[in-house]
Protein backbone atom coordinates (compact mmCIF):
# COMPACT_ATOMS: atom_id res chain seq x y z
CA UNK A 1 0.00 0.00 0.00
CA UNK A 2 1.02 3.61 -0.56
CA UNK A 3 1.59 5.56 2.61
CA UNK A 4 -0.39 8.77 3.00
CA UNK A 5 1.33 11.60 1.14
CA UNK A 6 3.46 9.29 -1.04
CA UNK A 7 3.15 9.74 -4.82
CA UNK A 8 3.14 6.69 -7.06
CA UNK A 9 6.41 6.24 -8.97
CA UNK A 10 6.31 6.03 -12.76
CA UNK A 11 7.42 2.70 -14.12
CA UNK A 12 10.85 2.75 -15.73
CA UNK A 13 10.88 2.53 -19.54
CA UNK A 14 13.68 2.00 -22.01
CA UNK A 15 13.74 3.04 -25.63
CA UNK A 16 15.55 1.04 -28.26
CA UNK A 17 19.05 2.33 -28.69
CA UNK A 18 20.10 3.97 -31.93
CA UNK A 19 23.51 3.07 -33.25
CA UNK A 20 26.21 5.65 -32.71
CA UNK A 21 29.74 5.42 -34.03
CA UNK A 22 32.00 4.80 -31.02
CA UNK A 23 34.35 7.68 -30.24
CA UNK A 24 37.38 5.45 -30.86
CA UNK A 25 36.17 4.34 -34.30
CA UNK A 26 36.33 5.48 -37.90
CA UNK A 27 33.48 5.24 -40.40
CA UNK A 28 34.52 4.14 -43.89
CA UNK A 29 32.29 4.71 -46.90
CA UNK A 30 33.39 2.17 -49.49
CA UNK A 31 32.51 3.52 -52.92
CA UNK A 32 32.89 1.24 -55.91
CA UNK A 33 34.25 3.16 -58.89
CA UNK A 34 31.93 4.09 -61.71
CA UNK A 35 31.44 1.94 -64.78
CA UNK A 36 34.69 1.66 -66.73
CA UNK A 37 35.16 1.53 -70.49
CA UNK A 38 34.34 -1.64 -72.37
CA UNK A 39 37.05 -4.26 -72.80
CA UNK A 40 38.40 -5.15 -76.21
CA UNK A 41 40.92 -7.92 -76.70
CA UNK A 42 42.18 -6.05 -79.77
CA UNK A 43 43.26 -3.22 -77.47
CA UNK A 44 43.86 -4.63 -73.97
CA UNK A 45 43.65 -2.30 -71.00
CA UNK A 46 47.00 -0.91 -69.84
CA UNK A 47 48.33 -2.35 -66.61
CA UNK A 48 49.32 -0.53 -63.41
CA UNK A 49 50.77 -2.58 -60.55
CA UNK A 50 49.91 -5.60 -62.70
CA UNK A 51 46.21 -4.65 -62.67
CA UNK A 52 43.95 -3.57 -65.53
CA UNK A 53 43.64 0.21 -65.64
CA UNK A 54 40.70 1.26 -67.81
CA UNK A 55 39.31 4.77 -67.68
CA UNK A 56 35.71 5.51 -66.77
CA UNK A 57 33.07 5.17 -69.44
CA UNK A 58 30.67 8.10 -69.93
CA UNK A 59 28.17 6.22 -67.74
CA UNK A 60 30.82 5.99 -65.04
CA UNK A 61 31.48 9.71 -65.13
CA UNK A 62 27.77 10.35 -64.67
CA UNK A 63 27.76 7.96 -61.71
CA UNK A 64 30.71 9.84 -60.20
CA UNK A 65 28.71 13.07 -60.25
CA UNK A 66 25.77 11.37 -58.54
CA UNK A 67 28.07 9.94 -55.85
CA UNK A 68 29.45 13.44 -55.23
CA UNK A 69 25.97 14.90 -54.91
CA UNK A 70 25.05 12.17 -52.42
CA UNK A 71 28.13 12.49 -50.20
CA UNK A 72 28.94 16.20 -50.39
CA UNK A 73 26.87 17.13 -47.33
CA UNK A 74 27.55 14.02 -45.22
CA UNK A 75 30.63 15.27 -43.38
CA UNK A 76 33.38 13.44 -45.27
CA UNK A 77 36.74 14.27 -43.68
CA UNK A 78 39.11 12.53 -46.10
CA UNK A 79 39.08 10.85 -49.50
CA UNK A 80 41.16 7.86 -50.57
CA UNK A 81 41.66 6.28 -53.99
CA UNK A 82 43.79 3.43 -55.29
CA UNK A 83 46.58 3.46 -57.86
CA UNK A 84 44.04 2.73 -60.61
CA UNK A 85 42.62 5.72 -62.44
CA UNK A 86 38.99 4.67 -62.41
CA UNK A 87 38.90 5.26 -58.66
CA UNK A 88 40.57 8.67 -58.94
CA UNK A 89 38.18 9.68 -61.72
CA UNK A 90 35.19 8.60 -59.65
CA UNK A 91 36.43 10.52 -56.60
CA UNK A 92 37.26 13.70 -58.51
CA UNK A 93 33.80 15.36 -58.40
CA UNK A 94 33.49 14.85 -54.63
CA UNK A 95 37.05 16.03 -54.03
CA UNK A 96 36.33 19.19 -56.04
CA UNK A 97 33.13 19.91 -54.11
CA UNK A 98 34.81 19.47 -50.73
CA UNK A 99 38.18 21.00 -51.57
CA UNK A 100 39.96 17.84 -50.45
CA UNK A 101 42.94 16.20 -52.10
CA UNK A 102 42.44 12.49 -52.65
CA UNK A 103 45.10 10.36 -50.99
CA UNK A 104 46.33 7.07 -52.46
CA UNK A 105 46.11 3.75 -50.62
CA UNK A 106 47.80 1.28 -52.96
CA UNK A 107 46.84 -1.80 -50.96
CA UNK A 108 43.16 -1.26 -51.74
CA UNK A 109 43.77 -1.84 -55.46
CA UNK A 110 41.74 -4.60 -57.09
CA UNK A 111 42.54 -8.28 -56.62
CA UNK A 112 45.15 -9.50 -59.07
CA UNK A 113 43.66 -11.57 -61.89
CA UNK A 114 46.89 -12.97 -63.26
CA UNK A 115 46.62 -14.07 -66.90
CA UNK A 116 43.10 -12.67 -67.08
CA UNK A 117 44.13 -9.02 -66.72
CA UNK A 118 43.81 -6.54 -69.58
CA UNK A 119 40.11 -7.27 -70.08
CA UNK A 120 40.25 -11.04 -70.54
CA UNK A 121 38.44 -11.61 -67.22
CA UNK A 122 35.29 -10.02 -68.63
CA UNK A 123 35.39 -12.24 -71.70
CA UNK A 124 35.89 -15.41 -69.69
CA UNK A 125 33.04 -14.58 -67.32
CA UNK A 126 30.63 -13.49 -70.04
CA UNK A 127 31.32 -16.68 -72.01
CA UNK A 128 30.94 -18.91 -68.92
CA UNK A 129 34.42 -20.35 -69.30
CA UNK A 130 34.83 -23.49 -67.16
CA UNK A 131 37.46 -21.78 -65.02
CA UNK A 132 35.13 -18.84 -64.46
CA UNK A 133 32.37 -21.23 -63.42
CA UNK A 134 34.80 -22.92 -61.04
CA UNK A 135 35.73 -19.51 -59.61
CA UNK A 136 32.10 -18.81 -58.70
CA UNK A 137 31.49 -22.32 -57.39
CA UNK A 138 34.58 -22.39 -55.18
CA UNK A 139 34.38 -18.67 -54.33
CA UNK A 140 38.03 -17.95 -54.99
CA UNK A 141 40.00 -16.03 -57.61
CA UNK A 142 42.90 -18.42 -57.10
CA UNK A 143 41.67 -20.76 -59.83
CA UNK A 144 42.60 -18.12 -62.43
CA UNK A 145 46.15 -18.80 -63.69
CA UNK A 146 48.59 -16.48 -61.94
CA UNK A 147 45.91 -14.80 -59.78
CA UNK A 148 46.66 -13.30 -56.39
CA UNK A 149 46.46 -15.78 -53.55
CA UNK A 150 43.39 -15.44 -51.37
CA UNK A 151 45.30 -15.21 -48.09
CA UNK A 152 47.60 -12.51 -49.46
CA UNK A 153 44.66 -10.51 -50.78
CA UNK A 154 42.83 -10.74 -47.45
CA UNK A 155 45.93 -9.73 -45.51
CA UNK A 156 46.68 -6.61 -47.57
CA UNK A 157 43.06 -5.48 -47.50
CA UNK A 158 42.84 -6.05 -43.73
CA UNK A 159 46.06 -4.13 -43.15
CA UNK A 160 44.99 -1.23 -45.38
CA UNK A 161 41.61 -0.85 -43.65
CA UNK A 162 43.33 -0.95 -40.28
CA UNK A 163 45.76 1.79 -41.30
CA UNK A 164 43.02 4.05 -42.62
CA UNK A 165 40.86 3.58 -39.54
CA UNK A 166 43.75 4.24 -37.15
CA UNK A 167 44.60 7.44 -39.04
CA UNK A 168 41.02 8.75 -38.97
CA UNK A 169 39.55 7.97 -35.55
CA UNK A 170 36.41 10.01 -35.03
CA UNK A 171 36.11 10.78 -38.74
CA UNK A 172 34.18 9.70 -41.81
CA UNK A 173 36.29 8.66 -44.79
CA UNK A 174 35.22 8.08 -48.40
CA UNK A 175 37.26 5.23 -49.89
CA UNK A 176 36.97 4.84 -53.66
CA UNK A 177 37.92 1.28 -54.46
CA UNK A 178 36.92 -1.89 -56.34
CA UNK A 179 34.28 -4.58 -56.30
CA UNK A 180 36.62 -7.36 -55.24
CA UNK A 181 38.04 -5.23 -52.43
CA UNK A 182 34.60 -4.27 -51.13
CA UNK A 183 33.61 -7.92 -51.17
CA UNK A 184 36.73 -8.82 -49.22
CA UNK A 185 36.26 -6.04 -46.64
CA UNK A 186 32.68 -7.04 -45.90
CA UNK A 187 33.57 -10.72 -45.80
CA UNK A 188 36.25 -9.94 -43.22
CA UNK A 189 33.88 -7.74 -41.23
CA UNK A 190 31.02 -10.24 -41.22
CA UNK A 191 32.80 -13.58 -41.28
CA UNK A 192 30.77 -14.48 -44.35
CA UNK A 193 31.40 -16.73 -47.34
CA UNK A 194 34.25 -15.33 -49.47
CA UNK A 195 32.03 -14.14 -52.33
CA UNK A 196 28.94 -13.13 -50.33
CA UNK A 197 29.60 -9.44 -51.02
CA UNK A 198 31.37 -9.35 -54.40
CA UNK A 199 28.31 -7.99 -56.23
CA UNK A 200 28.59 -4.28 -55.37
CA UNK A 201 27.29 -2.13 -58.23
CA UNK A 202 29.34 0.59 -59.89
CA UNK A 203 28.90 3.82 -57.94
CA UNK A 204 27.41 2.04 -54.93
CA UNK A 205 28.23 2.91 -51.32
CA UNK A 206 28.88 0.36 -48.58
CA UNK A 207 29.63 1.31 -44.97
CA UNK A 208 31.68 -0.15 -42.17
CA UNK A 209 32.66 1.17 -38.76
CA UNK A 210 36.11 0.13 -37.57
CA UNK A 211 37.08 0.24 -33.91
CA UNK A 212 40.37 -1.60 -33.56
CA UNK A 213 39.75 -5.25 -34.35
CA UNK A 214 35.99 -4.76 -34.26
CA UNK A 215 34.52 -4.15 -37.72
CA UNK A 216 30.79 -3.42 -37.93
CA UNK A 217 28.86 -3.63 -41.20
CA UNK A 218 26.44 -0.71 -41.49
CA UNK A 219 25.41 -0.98 -45.14
CA UNK A 220 26.05 -2.70 -48.45
CA UNK A 221 25.50 -1.65 -52.07
CA UNK A 222 23.47 1.51 -51.43
CA UNK A 223 22.47 2.77 -54.89
CA UNK A 224 19.60 5.12 -53.98
CA UNK A 225 21.50 8.06 -55.48
CA UNK A 226 21.81 6.25 -58.82
CA UNK A 227 18.13 5.48 -59.20
CA UNK A 228 16.03 7.73 -61.49
CA UNK A 229 13.48 9.88 -59.67
CA UNK A 230 9.94 8.49 -59.62
CA UNK A 231 7.73 9.61 -62.51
Amino acid sequence: MTAPGDLPQAAASYRQNRFQVPPDAAELLLVRHGESEAASLDAPFPLVDGRSDPALAPEGRAQAELVAARLAATGVDAIYVTTLRRTAQTAAPLAARLGLAAQVEADLREVGLGEWEGGLFRKMVSEHHPTAMRMWAEETFEVIPGAERSAEFADRVRDAVGRLAAAHIGQRVAVFTHGGVIGQVLALASGSRPFAFVTADNGSISRIVVSGDRWIVRGFNDTAHLEPPPA
